[in-house]
């Protein structure tokens, strides 16, 4: 069984930034894993943090000479500042029950398979501003809530795109390209109009 490296959502309403990037993991410091550069096959830098469950996998598994399919959590601040955190490593081969040979594989051949892309992300959460003059939009993302960590609060993300108006404090599920540093809104579906009026 293909692990789909971002996962169908478990309920309409659940809210949650997730992408999928290929590249090479750059540590500043060699002797500390946990902060770098994903630098992917462009050349293009981003900034980056491990999270402690990818943590062991990186230190165990992973050779930083190569490129790896990293699952990642987005931030930003602006359209053109990109901050990752990596969650986990997609490779079906070495982390999965597979039969071993992953130098073979056409991963993004499986990740077609599996309705997926390089640099895609899925975001959903409530549509809080639309500036049309910059063809920006930004979203708000409440992680889960049981979650007792206090570090997943809400948290916004800037997207270049274009939503109406008319869908402000909407539940919205996008689609999202990642261009360089930029998240671009590719499609988007709306979950739930107007969620200011239901709380």
């Amino acid at each position: 069984m293909l692990k789909n490296p971002i996962p169908k959502v478990s309920n309409q309403l659940q809210q949650r930034a997730i992408g999928i990037i290929n590249g090479k993991f750059t540590p500043n410091v060699s002797d500390q894993l946990n902060r770098g550069f994903l630098i992917d096959n462009k050349g293009e830098k981003i900034e980056t943090v491990v999270l402690g469950k990818a943590l062991s996998l990186l230190k165990k598994h992973i050779d930083l000479q190569k490129s790896y399919y990293w699952i990642v959590y987005p931030k930003n601040k602006n359209t053109q500042n990109l901050h990752l955190q990596v969650a986990g490593i997609w490779d079906p081969y070495q982390l999965n029950d597979f039969p071993t040979d992953s130098s073979k594989t056409n991963f993004s051949k499986l990740l077609e398979e599996l309705d997926l892309k390089e640099n895609y992300f899925s975001v959903r959460g409530e549509l809080v501003f639309v500036n049309t003059q910059k063809k920006e939009i930004v979203i708000k993302i409440c992680p889960a809530m049981n979650s007792k960590n206090l570090k997943n609060k809400n948290f916004k993300l800037v997207i270049k795109g274009e939503l109406s108006l008319e869908l402000l404090h909407s539940f919205v599920s996008l689609d999202i390209n990642r261009e360089g540093k930029s998240l671009k809104l590719i499609k988007y579906e709306v979950i739930e109009k107007n969620l200011s009026a239901n709380n």
